[in-house]
């Protein structure tokens, strides 16, 4: 699938002791990506009220390969490996904008959830069809 890029300015209180983007504002920026992601295939609140459920992450690993300081800019690429059952793996890479030198790489266990009961539910057909319609558009 063609990764889906958001962008972000590092902002001051985001640093750490040592002046580096603290470990746990990345998971924001996760996040923030992914949103964004379904945001831009249609997939807003509003459609997931009408879905009656909505996507939490399970599971993160992430590996800190470089830092990132006050006023940089970072593109973070995110994409679906996989959908199956109520589970998406979505993996992610975070590099300087206009960089191909990657500060972070991520892969996340997200996991659909009924929003009345909390408990997982298959992920609905909708939004498999347009992850799938995405990956069959890519050029061989």
């Amino acid at each position: 699938m063609t990764p889906f890029t958001a962008q972000i300015r590092v902002r001051h209180y985001e640093m750490d002791a040592l002046g580096h983007v603290n470990n746990a504002v990345y998971q924001h920026y996760l996040e923030h990506a992914a949103i964004e992601h379904l945001e831009h295939l249609g997939f807003t609140l509003d459609r997931y009220r009408e879905l009656g459920g909505v996507f939490v992450m399970r599971r993160i690993e992430i590996d800190y390969l470089r830092s990132a300081a006050a006023g940089d800019r970072l593109e973070i690429s995110t994409w679906i490996e996989q959908m199956r059952g109520p589970r998406a793996v979505r993996r992610y890479e975070i590099r300087l904008a206009g960089s191909d030198e990657i500060l972070l790489k991520a892969e996340a266990l997200w996991v659909w959830v009924e929003v009345t009961t909390m408990r997982p539910r298959a992920i609905p057909k909708q939004i498999i069809d347009i992850f799938e319609s995405q990956s069959q558009a890519l050029p061989t």
